[in-house]
């Protein structure tokens, strides 16, 4: 397939959904990439070379999938959508190296895909994903262990900054530090509106995680570190002690509460945004006693 025929030219994009009739998907929040500088772009970021295997979530109608072909050893992309499948099946039939699964993403088996098509070894992921399911996924891929090397995803631009803020930033929350005990983000780069078809309200950006061999702090019990982590934020005008005290999620009294966040040296009307992630797991840590 010469260089034109690829659908980062938004001529073909036209042409192949006019071709199927295809009609945008309100409820799967569908936006197409149609800027070959923008697509490049996620190669570099996701550093894409010919010994990789790539998991691909959400390929559409196959853009960045035709993208990936060129620079992977081998790509699988997972899409629910199934009128993209004979799409798909089109635009990727000049690619020997791709296999399209109709599937949800947190149904699949990825162990068992790094196992079969990976030898085992951690897959990079790459995804264009719709806004609203980007968070669950990246959350749901994390939590099951999934041999990752990084996820490269677009994402809206606050969802990019909430991922990589910092304690005691307006962008710094529960994402932040959920995001922050897996992996390192690296904020690779922002894309304007007018790079997608239809255009979204929202600025985008690409950021890539790479996922930590061992996450950064230890701690006894990984669910209530997480379950800690959402009621401090849950109310964010609550001092700490406040938040944990009345979330329905976790059940300290107030002298456990209290006694706990006296082991951090922090004073006990401290907010939760002003914590940082080793801070969390000491908590963690000294309620789990």
């Amino acid at each position: 397939m010469d260089k034109m025929e690829k659908l980062s030219n938004p001529q073909k994009t036209i042409e192949v959904l006019q071709k199927y009739n295809f009609t945008f998907q309100k409820k799967f929040g569908q936006n197409f990439l149609i800027d070959p500088h923008v697509l490049d772009k996620i190669i570099a970021a996701a550093e894409i070379t010919k010994d990789d295997f790539v998991l691909e979530i959400g390929p559409g109608i196959g853009t960045l999938t035709q993208y990936l072909a060129e620079a992977a050893r081998e790509v699988v992309a997972v899409e629910i959508d199934s009128s993209l499948i004979p799409i798909l099946e089109d635009t990727l039939s000049s690619y020997d190296n791709v296999s399209v699964i109709n599937e949800d993403v947190l149904k699949v088996d990825l162990k068992k895909l790094a196992e079969e098509r990976n030898g085992g070894k951690p897959i990079k992921v790459v995804a264009n994903l719709p806004y609203y399911i980007t968070t669950p996924i990246i959350m749901g891929l994390f939590e099951s262990h999934v041999p990752l090397k990084s996820l490269t995803v677009m994402v809206q631009k606050e969802v990019a900054l909430r991922m990589q803020a910092g304690p005691g930033t307006k962008d710094y929350g529960a994402l932040s530090l959920a995001v922050q005990y897996y992996a390192d983000p690296y904020l690779a780069a922002n894309v304007p509106p007018n790079c997608f078809m239809p255009r979204p309200n929202v600025g985008s950006a690409v950021i890539r995680l790479t996922r930590f061999e061992e996450t950064p702090v230890k701690v006894k019990d990984e669910a209530l570190l997480f379950r800690l982590i959402r009621a401090s934020f849950n109310q964010r005008r609550k001092t700490l002690q406040n938040g944990l005290v009345n979330s329905p999620e976790l059940h300290f009294s107030k002298e456990q509460v209290a006694a706990a966040i006296e082991t951090l040296g922090v004073s006990p009307s401290v907010r939760g945004e002003a914590l940082t992630l080793e801070q969390f797991a000491a908590l963690c840590n000294a309620l789990s006693e």
